[in-house]
């Protein structure tokens, strides 16, 4: 049976391969005047050399060297050049086995490795458990267990001791989380969540199904649904407590594998992690709905402007014609009315003989008509939207556990009047001083709300885009303080670009500041200010000239020119092979990364008889050798 493989070899080099940059060497191969006074002790050149080589790599990377093991010529070097030997006399060294095996004893005795046994190993497995819960990977998991023996002096065990541990303990770790979470859940939240499983929605599509199949609306109807499986989760009832202490990796693998199984299949697995995909699904999906229910609120506010702003365009083209015509009469009316006043003739009887005055009132009252329309905004016509809100805006404020700013406090106020968490009143303070929405609400009958619900509705979509107000379990929608380094980590950050006091920061302002206005008061007094000058108290800068050659866009050009034609995935091959970038990748369904992916394909071969490696080659496809 083949050996459970949890990295890939790429990752297996990155944490066991004996180091060859000048950076890790002078790190970690350097020796000290105690350590070369430890190896000029040994007899012969060759045993100086390999006591030398046994003990830096003991260090890094932290275990035994292997018989028959090819030493880099950078490492030779590196320690010949420090003990004053030719790399050569490493070839001459342990031809007997008990000298590695006493030099090894010495080195245990001087320096206090310990060999991976005993009462130190199982310490070590204990806390590889705990450090399993918060580990994102299998590479994350091995590189911490190979660090904390660095650090505790132990020699590392094989490879396949360390990839089985670490893959026993991440196991281990999830069934506990898995425990953990259930436990949380009394027995009517495991009767509540298990009936998820059986219970048909329509009779056609189980209610644990039913609740994930969901996606942003675009009108009433659409959020009315999503209003319905938002309140079906919260009347299950499951605490967010259930998911404190829970990393949040691990909640999110969690919710992808309940995404992935029907009701079916998830009464197949145990108890407990049925219990906790159930309950994670239940918070997550609760959390995604909520988001999603935001978002087509903003899609509904747009659409319902977007609809006021066609209403009033239409309008406007609709009254061009009868502009024109009130402007022809006006113009004739006017005409008359000039050529009575220099004739002398009655103006009464100019009007009476042109148009008349009946015609004249009709022209006075189209002529306010037509202003009001053409000065008239959107706004006018977004209260033609209240229907569309009132199908699903006070349940959406009732079911949405919203949060505000001090400054949002006035609109949630406001808000939760229309949601009916508070008694109703028609507060205007969320507006601004100088917006126009006080207008057109002063023009509303008192007992007309439409207008003002709209202007609420419309003000909590722009206060959910600026973060004034947020949803207190949300993913998008949640407080931009969660994003921000909490103030007690601050002062451990190394590099922070200005002190944590404010006294102190704005001091050296002041005396930067009062340093530059010498040197240009200076600079003024001899007439050397660099690229402007001071005329009739005024300080002009002088326009920066172009300093950029003509022949350089040229060159850029001859530079493009000159470099190859290559396709875009053989340069991420190439990238690849440089930087391991593809080892960050999870399988997007099983969260399975790509070294356990390697051994399972390696698994799957061993276990047919074919024993081939195999590998993406340079043009994508997979090569196997026999």
């Amino acid at each position: 049976m083949p050996r459970r493989q949890i990295l890939s070899d790429r990752q297996r080099a990155a944490l066991f391969d004996l180091p060859t940059d000048e950076a890790t060497l002078l790190q970690h191969y350097t020796l000290a005047d105690d350590d070369i006074e430890h190896i000029r002790s040994r007899r012969r050149s060759r045993n100086r050399f390999g006591f030398a080589l046994q003990l830096c790599v003991f260090r890094y990377p932290g275990r035994l060297l292997q018989p028959g093991e090819v030493i880099p010529s950078e490492i030779a070097e590196f320690l010949a050049a420090q003990l004053g030997i030719a790399p050569d006399d490493l070839t001459d060294y342990a031809h007997r086995a008990e000298t590695r095996r006493e030099h090894l004893a010495d080195l245990r005795e001087i320096y206090g490795y310990k060999i991976f046994s005993g009462q130190g190993a199982r310490d070590l497995k204990t806390w590889l458990l705990r450090e399993a819960e918060t580990a994102r990977s299998n590479l994350d998991l091995a590189r911490r267990l190979v660090e904390q023996c660095r650090r505790m002096q132990t020699i590392l065990p094989g490879v396949s001791v360390v990839e089985r541990l670490c893959a026993d303990a991440l196991v281990a770790a999830e069934r506990t989380i898995d425990s953990r979470i259930a436990e949380r859940l009394n027995e009517t939240k495991q009767a509540q969540l298990d009936s998820l499983l059986t219970e048909l929605v329509d009779e056609r599509v189980s209610r644990f199904v039913w609740p994930r199949q969901f996606e942003v609306g675009n009108n009433s109807a659409g959020a009315s649904r999503l209003l319905d499986r938002l309140e079906f989760l919260q009347s299950l009832g499951v605490p967010t407590e259930t998911l404190d202490e829970v990393p949040p990796h691990r909640i999110a693998r969690l919710r992808r594998q309940g995404e992935r199984y029907f009701a079916d299949g998830l009464r197949d697995i145990s108890s407990d992690r049925r219990l906790a995909i159930l309950a994670v699904c239940a918070l997550e999906w609760q959390a995604a709905i909520a988001d999603t229910v935001v978002e087509t609120h903003d899609r509904i506010v747009g659409k319902t402007w977007r609809d006021a702003k066609r209403l009033c365009d239409t309008r406007v083209d609709d009254a061009k014609g009868a502009v024109q015509q009130t402007l022809r009469s006006f113009t004739v009316l006017g005409t008359a009315l000039l050529a009575a006043h220099s004739d002398g003739v009655s103006l009464e009887a100019a009007v009476s003989d042109t148009a008349g005055w009946s015609v004249l009132e009709d022209l006075v009252a189209t002529s306010a008509q037509l202003t009001n329309t053409m000065a008239a905004e959107p706004l006018t016509h977004v209260v033609q939207g209240h229907r569309r809100f009132r199908r699903y805006a006070p349940r959406m404020l009732k079911a949405l556990d919203i949060k505000a700013a001090s400054v949002a406090i006035p609109l949630l106020n406001a808000a939760e009047s229309i949601g009916g968490k508070i008694d109703w009143v028609k507060p205007t303070d969320f507006l601004r001083k100088n917006s126009k929405w006080h207008r057109h609400l002063k023009a509303q009958p008192e007992d007309d709300h439409r207008l003002w619900e709209v202007a609420v509705l419309f003000h909590l979509r722009d206060a959910f885009r600026s973060g004034d107000i947020w949803l207190e379990h949300s993913k998008r929608y949640a407080d931009l303080k969660q994003a921000l380094v909490p103030i007690s980590a601050v002062p451990a950050i190394p590099r922070l670009s200005m002190p944590l006091d404010p006294v102190t920061w704005l001091s050296d302002r002041k005396v930067r500041i009062t340093d530059g206005l010498n040197r240009l008061a200076r600079a003024a007094r001899h007439g050397a200010i660099p690229g402007g000058s001071i005329e009739n108290g005024t300080l002009k800068i002088e326009q920066l000239a172009t300093a950029v050659p003509d022949e350089a866009e040229e060159l850029v050009l001859d530079l493009y020119r000159q470099l190859p034609d290559i396709r875009i995935t053989d340069l991420l091959l190439e990238v690849d092979e440089a930087t391991g970038f593809t080892d960050a990748f999870t399988h997007l369904h099983t969260s399975t990364d790509r070294g356990a992916l390697q051994g399972q394909d390696r698994a799957a071969e061993c276990s047919a008889g074919r024993g081939a490696e195999s590998w993406p080659e340079q043009d994508g496809r997979r090569q196997q050798h026999p």
